[in-house]
């Protein structure tokens, strides 16, 4: 069962698990109404059961829980942008922190036991000054997406001590795909490069350019929350490329791959600047290349480029 399988990882999950014979079951808050678009453009929207359930209502999760009899549980709903948290800061928490709570109940509660996965974050380190976070790196958030992933972490923690459920938490870095929405500075960028290489007139309006993040690929990345579950024991892992990138690198990069020069077209706002934000965020995944023996295909400039393609093209993980 994938909750918020209407998401950029939730489709591609999808797609992965289906590929290998999984039964897939998908929540979302209105699963009659939504669009569903990521299914559908991976292909795999008809062949995902699809189910209504509000994470914060925990009477709606234990129903779904029970509809789908699952064995397997990945949590990746909730709000998922750190900038708009700042705008929705109530919101946010709500829905990371009684959304986590109510699946590690109602899986608590289940007669048959289900492996969980729970989509943690990067921005939970904070600013480590460019030292590589690990799994043993202190948590020190700098924005109400990252105080609720933060606690969300230490409710899965409890839960897997004192109930010996098996749960366990990717602490996942920045990862992209051309399903990324376009509220995300990494598509807002593609996608203005895209359209003025064929001619518009605009100009690209961003916030700071002089942050640096590890940048991989969203398909790479739910392979890794497969393999967690397929652990003789349940454990945490950082999830990444192990390699930094600039904002304004990504920039040069986009706009290099149509032949255009991004200065050109490229000016800065600081009404855009958060009130907080980490400038560089970095990765050592050492624990998972090891024990998961997951490594990352691509990083950096090869992430932008396959960002241009259409959903589905290009590289495919599993």
């Amino acid at each position: 069962m994938i909750c918020g399988v209407g998401g950029q990882d939730g489709a591609y999950l999808s797609r992965l698990l289906l590929g290998k014979g999984y039964r897939v079951f998908g929540t979302s808050r209105d699963a009659q109404g939504g669009s569903f678009a990521n299914l559908q453009r991976l292909g795999v929207h008809s062949r995902v059961n699809l189910l209504s359930m509000a994470p914060e209502d925990f009477r709606s999760v234990l129903m779904a829980m029970k509809a789908a009899q699952p064995d397997e549980v990945y949590f990746l709903a909730g709000q998922s942008s750190v900038g708009l948290s700042f705008e929705q800061p109530a919101e946010t928490i709500q829905s990371f922190m009684l959304g986590t709570l109510n699946v590690l109940e109602a899986c608590r509660m289940m007669d048959k036991p289900a492996r969980q996965y729970h989509a943690g974050s990067s921005e939970c380190f904070g600013d480590t000054g460019g030292a590589p976070a690990t799994e043993t790196t202190p948590f020190s958030p700098r924005s109400p997406y990252a105080v609720a992933k933060a606690s969300a972490y230490w409710l899965v923690n409890n839960y897997r001590e004192a109930y010996g459920l098996y749960a366990c938490t990717g602490i996942l870095f920045n990862h992209e795909s051309p399903l990324r929405p376009s509220r995300f500075v990494t598509q807002k960028i593609v996608q203005a490069a895209k359209r003025i290489a064929v001619g518009s007139t605009e100009k690209l309006i961003l916030g700071r350019m002089d942050i640096s993040r590890d940048w991989g690929w969203a398909p790479d990345y739910v392979e890794a929350m497969w393999l967690m579950l397929q652990q003789d024991s349940p454990d945490d892992y950082v999830i990444a490329t192990g390699h930094t990138f600039s904002l304004q690198e990504f920039v040069a990069t986009a706009f290099e791959l149509h032949q255009l020069d991004w200065r050109d077209h490229v000016l800065q706002d600081p009404k855009l600047f958060r009130p907080s934000d980490i400038l560089i965020n970095c990765a050592d995944p050492g624990k998972a290349q090891k024990q998961l023996k997951w490594v990352a295909s691509l990083q950096g400039g090869a992430v932008v480029q396959e960002m241009m393609k259409p959903a589905g093209a290009g590289n495919v993980c599993g």
